[in-house]
């Protein structure tokens, strides 16, 4: 079988452009790459890309290049996970309460890492995990 070899996009759908580049980009320090009235992807690390859709916009088929990318949507809050180094979890719980972000809980994993947890303006719940919550985690 052909290996799959990692997740290079992660999506989240959001109501406002303009809100979610001041979030991502401005709040949480993620350059952006690619920007239109339909998307806007952002540069997490290395070979990680996470992209902003424009909710009820992309639902339905986009061309690029001749090319038909499927509509798709996704309905209520999602979540996903940013990496961050563990020693810098104490200064990323300040940095977010100063920004006045709410940090819904701190959870700390049987495997040693934690995670802060917190929403962004489109009720989409954020994660920043420390290694060591994942039994693959080779970092």
């Amino acid at each position: 079988m052909p290996e799959i070899i990692g997740v290079l996009e992660t999506p989240v759908y959001v109501d406002d452009m303009a809100v979610a580049k001041d979030f991502y980009a401005g709040i949480l320090g993620l350059p952006v790459m690619v920007e239109s009235s339909r998307i806007c992807a952002f540069d997490v690390a290395p070979s990680q890309v996470l992209i902003t859709f424009l909710r009820g916009v992309c639902d339905q088929d986009a061309l690029v290049n001749d090319d038909v990318v499927p509509g798709h949507r996704m309905d209520g809050a999602g979540h996903f996970a940013f990496r961050i180094k563990t020693d810098e979890l104490d200064v990323w719980s300040a940095y977010l309460n100063e920004h006045e972000i709410v940090i819904d809980s701190h959870v700390q994993w049987p495997g040693g890492g934690e995670s802060l947890y917190f929403r962004d303006p489109f009720d989409n719940v954020v994660e920043l995990a420390t290694p060591g919550i994942w039994a693959n985690d080779r970092f």
